[in-house]
Parts: structure tokens; sequence; C-alpha cells
């Protein structure tokens, strides 16, 4: 897949930006779940690489998160 498919892809999702993504910048992340798929991306570079996990890694990593 090409950079300019990848893009166009990833334009097409449905991104929610975190809760504990402020307005002043910092540590920003986007999600975009797809059936069986998660996408995560860094919100201040959308165009740049996306993470994509399965939604049952996501859900463990959520999980792992919540403990810490």
């Amino acid at each position: 897949m090409k950079i300019a498919e990848i893009n166009t892809a990833a334009a097409e999702l449905a991104w929610c930006k975190s809760s504990y993504s402020g307005a002043e910048g910092g540590e920003c992340v986007e999600v975009a779940a797809r059936p069986g798929t998660v996408h995560v991306r860094d919100s201040k570079e959308r165009t740049g690489p996306i993470l994509s996990v399965t939604a049952g890694g996501w859900a463990a990593f959520v999980e792992f998160a919540a403990q810490s």
C-alpha cells in the first residue's frame, strides 16, 4: 500500500481523541475502531504512522493501563 492510500484510508476512519489529551498539546492520542481492529495515531501528526492492533489486544492494553 502506498503512503497516499494509507492517508486516504486513515482520513475515512472516525477518529476519537483521548479525553486525557489537553488543549495545550503534549501526549495526544487518537483511536479509530473498526470491526476486529483498533487504529492508534498521534493527533499532532495525523498523516504520520498508525499503529493497528486487534480488538482483543487493545482491550488487554486498556485493562493493563487502567491498573497503573
